[in-house]
């Protein structure tokens, strides 16, 4: 899922240096904000960073991740903002708010855009052209990460319009005189706009953080990269469009970086070509986007498949329980395939039940929370594929432009928090507990062994 950036000053436009050169103000207003709060930036040069936590790379082995030698179960979430909401100095304690609180419940990875192409608060302000401020925050998104002992996931870009995504990389081009199709499906398969994502890409991952002096390629912090939140490609149903683009990207992704692991950011839908088409989608529609979860994640430059939970949005006339039945099918079938046909992890990287539902109540997010939840749980102790699962999405309080229907502040509902910190300590307790995690675990987790 992914929603319209909100603004806490929509007023002031930031520039890079080399954005102001070539910027032409509307009003000399404009350009003296934009010198001043650019110098602000500049003045608050970081001091060096204190590396306090000591983080390996997380790896792969078949269907497991492992870290430092152990096998390495998730309890994630997804808070996308994180960047968007850093640019503004006076937002910086929600990102540690957030970041603490997830530390807190034994949270392990967070999963977050590292993108937002054209628009308000634009990291990639037009192709090749990056506004350093948004660029800060970013790195200070890391840096905060990783004093609080989280690893990200960052997602590079979006297939939604929402910060931008491919409908703004095609208006770039279009403004650039290439002659494009009426589709924003041009992103995948236009030679000019594929050279502008690799360009984007290439100077996102070899990024030197002002924080920590850490090139993004070199730190563990990131977990993983996604390539993109939830790509479809519907004006070619064959799959082979997009099926092209993930081999190119993720071969070029490798080619800069192949210390971090990366996946596409599938929804999980099955193809025409697949014979789980008509058994495992929610309709026949999911077979017709040109995505195909077996054919896209089996490539050998992709390392875990990604799957998103959102029965509700995709059923219309189904109530509660038959969602959840389904749900409980979703994940089963996608499992299956991790441990018998791709070999390889599966993450179910975003799932959320929406409070517009004509018949919800607050008890059936605690019910389909805990489903998910104990699927990856006997997973886990079966040593399976199942290798984690993040909520959609974590807030703090006072971020209501950034919400949802899916949206929660884990703390203000004791049985969704005791669900959440359960799961971590019943993943500790099947595979130990991480140095980053010690502090945290043995406030709540009696049982579990320290």
């Amino acid at each position: 899922m992914t929603f319209v950036s909100a603004s806490t000053n929509p007023c002031v436009t930031f520039f890079s240096e080399e954005d102001l050169k070539n910027h032409k103000p509307h009003t000399l207003g404009e350009i003296r904000r934009s010198q001043h709060f650019l110098k602000l930036d500049l003045e608050r040069a970081p001091s060096p960073y204190k590396e306090t936590i000591k983080f390996s790379f997380v790896e792969r082995n078949g269907t497991q991740f492992y870290v430092d030698g152990k096998a390495f179960y998730i309890n994630g979430w997804n808070s996308y903002w994180l960047m968007d909401h850093a640019v503004d100095y006076s937002n910086r304690p929600r990102i540690k708010g957030i970041l603490q609180a997830g530390a807190k419940m034994g949270l392990t990875v967070c999963r977050t855009w590292a993108f937002n192409d054209g628009g308000y608060n634009a990291l990639q302000i037009s192709p090749g052209r990056f506004d350093e401020r948004v660029f800060r925050a970013l790195d200070h998104v890391i840096a905060e990460a990783r004093k609080n002992g989280i690893r990200l996931m960052l997602s590079l870009v979006n297939n939604l319009h929402a910060f931008g995504g491919k409908t703004e990389y095609v208006k770039w081009a279009e403004k650039e005189g290439v002659s494009l199709s009426s589709s924003n499906d041009s992103f995948f398969y236009d030679p000019t706009i594929r050279r502008y994502f690799k360009s984007y890409v290439k100077t996102v991952l070899t990024r030197r953080n002002v924080y920590t002096g850490i090139e993004y390629r070199d730190d563990p912090t990131i977990f993983a990269w996604e390539l993109i939140n939830e790509p479809r490609c519907m004006t070619d149903p064959s799959g082979d469009t997009l099926q092209d683009w993930i081999e190119e990207m993720s071969t070029f992704v490798k080619s800069i970086d192949r210390k971090h692991l990366l996946t596409v950011g599938l929804e999980g839908f099955y193809s025409r070509r697949s014979p789980k088409r008509s058994t495992a989608n929610p309709e026949f529609w999911a077979a017709d986007l040109g995505s195909d979860f077996i054919r896209n994640s089996m490539l050998s430059t992709i390392d875990f498949a990604s799957v998103h939970v959102y029965p509700d949005h995709w059923f219309q006339d189904k109530n509660f329980e038959e969602k959840l039945k389904f749900a409980a099918k979703w994940m089963l079938s996608h499992i299956e395939d991790g441990d018998k046909e791709l070999r390889k992890p599966i993450m179910f990287t975003e799932f959320g039940l929406s409070n517009e539902n004509e018949d919800f109540e607050p008890s059936q997010r605690d019910r389909f929370y805990k489903m998910v939840l104990d699927f990856i749980y006997k997973s886990a102790k079966r040593n399976r594929s199942g290798a984690g699962s993040f909520f959609w999405q974590f807030l703090v309080e006072g971020m209501e432009l950034y919400n949802d229907d899916f949206g929660i502040i884990p703390w203000e509902r004791p049985s969704t928090y005791q669900l959440i910190t359960e799961q971590s300590c019943r993943l500790a307790r099947e595979h130990g507990v991480l140095p980053t995690q010690i502090e945290h675990l043995k406030d709540f987790c009696a049982s579990t062994r320290l």
